[in-house]
This record gives C-alpha cells, structure tokens and sequence, in this order.
C-alpha cells in the first residue's frame, strides 16, 4: 500500500534488518532500533519509517526491496546485515538484482570508515544503488549489522575537538534523493552536516 506523505517534503524510508536468527526470534533484533534512532537524532525535517525484519533469503531481499520502493513509495532503503563473505550473506546480490543503478561511492566510503577500527573491513560488500520506476526512484543502502558501525559509516569520525574528520556517507543523501526527484531533507547538523553545493540550498 502505497504511504502518504503528511508534508510534501516528508522522507518516506525503508528499515529492512536482515537476519536469519533474529527473524526467527531467536534473539532480539538490534539493526531496526539502532537504525530508527539514528535517524531520530539525525533528521531534522520529517520522515516515516516502514520496517522489515527478514531472512538473509534472496528471493525475501529482493522481495522485500521492490516492494518497499514500488509499492509503499520509500525514497530512501537502508538495509542492515548480511553483507560478509559467508555463503548465507547475500544482501548486495539481491540489492544489485534490484538495481536501475550503482552508486558505488558509498560502499567504498563505508569501507573507508570502518578500515579506521578494524582491518576486516575489507570483508564487507556493501553496496548502494538506485532503483528507479516509471514515476519514482529511490536510494538503497546496505549498512553494516551492528549499530555502533551503523553509527559511524553514516555519521562519520571526528577529532577530539568534535571536527569532522571522515565525511559520513549520510552527508550525501539528502542531495542525491533531491537529483532523483525525492523530497528536500533536511538534518541536524551537531549530528551530520547534509552537503549540497549553493545552487541547490533554499533559499
């Protein structure tokens, strides 16, 4: 069912937590609540969330995507696990399968970041893209499952003195939803500073 915006600029996004143990109970789901309060603090103009939790199941990613951006109308999906090198993550496949187009920007920035912590980041596969329909397009991200990691690819690193010291990928998705037609965002800037150039700010 397609969701109606109660403002015209309201982000309509897509949570989708994907995990084979926590959507089958057993144990709680930490990739939703990490995402939705993430982006409580971090957005200062409205949204709504419409939240999946699923398997680490192909045919159910690729479901779950389509749906989320044909039928519900999200602009933007971020999706939440399965995004290693073991044979049951498959998120980027079903992500790409889904995809009018790669943004290959993001997943090398998301790498980027997390290199800073661990050297198993080049592990992940994360990867984003643009699916587009006859009259809607939308912005998929694949985060990392864990939400202190969620945390800092989205919001990126700073120094002690509280300077932005690794651009978070959040930065640049409120300007890419503008190019695809989606509604103006706006954030809280102490949390992540949304970039776009002068020609495009309101005035």
């Amino acid at each position: 069912m397609k969701a109606q915006r109660s403002h015209p600029d309201e982000l309509i996004v897509g949570l989708v937590s994907i995990s084979d143990r926590a959507s089958a109970g057993v144990y709680e789901d930490k990739g939703l609540p990490g995402l939705r309060d993430w982006l409580t603090r971090a957005l200062a103009s409205p949204w709504q969330a419409h939240e999946r939790l699923i398997a680490d199941e192909r045919a159910v990613i690729e479901t779950t995507l389509r749906q989320l951006v044909d039928a519900v109308g999200c602009d933007l999906v971020l999706t939440t696990g399965g995004t290693g090198p073991a044979r049951r993550d498959v998120t980027p496949e079903a992500t790409l399968a889904v995809a009018t187009r790669e943004m290959p920007g993001f997943g090398e920035q998301m790498r980027r970041i997390s290199l800073e912590f661990v050297p198993t980041a080049i592990l992940s596969r994360q990867v984003a893209v643009i699916r587009e329909t006859p009259d809607h397009a939308a912005l998929i991200i694949n985060l990392p499952g864990q939400p202190k990691a969620i945390q800092e690819t989205l919001e990126g690193l700073r120094d002690a003195d509280g300077r932005p010291r690794v651009a978070g990928i959040f930065a640049a998705v409120p300007y890419c939803i503008d190019l695809i037609g989606g509604p103006y965002v706006e954030t809280n800037d102490a949390v992540i500073r949304a970039f776009r150039p002068k020609s495009a700010l309101r005035r």
